[in-house]
């Protein structure tokens, strides 16, 4: 058996607090490769707001853009089959890790949105709902320039709270929790420096700050599930106020590890 990436300690501070920051961190060769993606990105897509590049992994089919609207990079599906963060992920949730999702949150410095506190689950089609989210800091994650933060154990009973819709064209997502719902008291700041990440629970509340800073600040979200879980097609979440592009019907998965544990997901759609 290979050595386990996560300690001990790291899989039940995740398990109890719904998120952890593991001492793993990317090369610095690998982030600086990503970092000059990044900008590839931004400038290859320049119809689309940086905080809102959704399927950044998956490269233009017709007219240069994926289904979601993005012209993608292969370097970030490659990021995301990286097999230590795949290794990671799989002592999170299991041994059968298929890839689903990734979107690169890009706040340009002064004018970067606000992401309102929301739980994933409110926007995605997976029954039952479970990923692991692992979000890879490629650029400094600060408090002064809006980094992700997070309600520690708001995960616990996987309970997925009602959602406010906000007809709002500042905001990252157009989802916000009410705000009885938690206590913002209890928030926990994500600083992250570029190579480090994070990774939490679908049922997490979180959020972000606006970024008025003169710093941008830039993270790639990488979203795993469990293949026990089907990712159902025909479901709409949120019935598209999202605030995002979102193809699910087109969008491609990739298994990466062990098998298709509930038999139903179909690994063949979208892949050209």
């Amino acid at each position: 058996m290979p050595e386990a990436i996560l300690s001990a300690t790291e899989i039940a501070h995740y398990q109890a607090k719904g998120f952890v920051i593991p001492r793993f961190s990317l090369p610095k060769e690998m982030v600086k490769d990503l970092q000059t993606t990044l900008d590839e990105l931004i400038r290859t897509n320049p119809d689309v707001r940086p905080e809102k590049l959704v399927s950044a992994h998956i490269e233009g089919q017709q007219q240069g853009k994926n289904d979601d609207g993005v012209a993608g990079s292969r370097k970030f599906l490659e990021l995301a089959m990286y097999p230590p963060l795949v290794e990671m992920v799989a002592e999170i949730i299991g041994p059968n890790v298929a890839l689903w999702g990734c979107q690169v949150f890009c706040k340009p410095a002064a004018h970067g949105f606000e992401t309102p506190w929301h739980q994933d689950g409110q926007y995605w089609p997976m029954r039952p709902l479970a990923t692991c989210t692992v979000w890879v800091a490629i650029e400094p994650s600060l408090k002064s320039n809006g980094c992700l933060r997070v309600i520690p154990g708001s995960h616990k009973g996987q309970v997925l709270h009602p959602h406010l819709h906000e007809d709002r064209n500042d905001l990252v997502l157009n989802q916000r929790l009410a705000d009885d719902t938690f206590n913002e008291d209890q928030a926990v700041d994500i600083e992250l420096q570029p190579g480090q990440m994070s990774m939490h629970d679908v049922y997490m509340i979180h959020g972000a700050k606006a970024n008025t800073s003169g710093l941008r600040r830039t993270g790639v979200a990488i979203r795993y599930m469990p293949t026990t879980s089907h990712f159902d097609r025909s479901l709409h979440p949120a019935a598209g106020k999202t605030g995002l592009a979102l193809n699910f019907a087109t969008r491609p998965l990739w298994l990466l590890k062990g098998k298709d544990a509930c038999g139903l997901n179909d690994f063949s759609i979208g892949h050209e």
